[in-house]
């Protein structure tokens, strides 16, 4: 068994759960859990859940310099320029009236 990190940081005003196991299964693959805890299972960017699983090769957060928590940032910023995220953050700021 690898030993897991586990990282909390804010996002968008989202406190965000990051647990990443560098070597999972035996040491075959990497393993990265991110959870919205507050609001929680609010959705991200990355999930419409609030969770996501990402299973990824050995070795791929390290050769992008090993910051677990500026790489998810970096992930979750991307994917909030989308279009789908943009109009789902507008809609959100704004309510409903009905």
């Amino acid at each position: 068994m690898h030993p897991s990190h586990v990282y909390r940081f804010h996002w968008e005003g989202i406190e965000i759960e990051a647990t990443y196991v560098p070597r999972s299964w035996g040491g075959v693959i990497a393993h990265l859990e991110i959870e919205s805890v507050e609001p929680p299972r609010a959705p991200l960017p990355i999930t419409e859940t609030g969770y996501k699983s990402h299973y990824h090769p050995c070795g791929t957060v390290e050769a992008n310099g090993g910051d677990v928590v500026a790489q998810i940032v970096a992930w979750l910023d991307e994917e909030a320029t989308k279009p789908e995220w943009r109009a789902y953050a507008a809609k959100s700021r704004q309510g409903e009236l009905f």
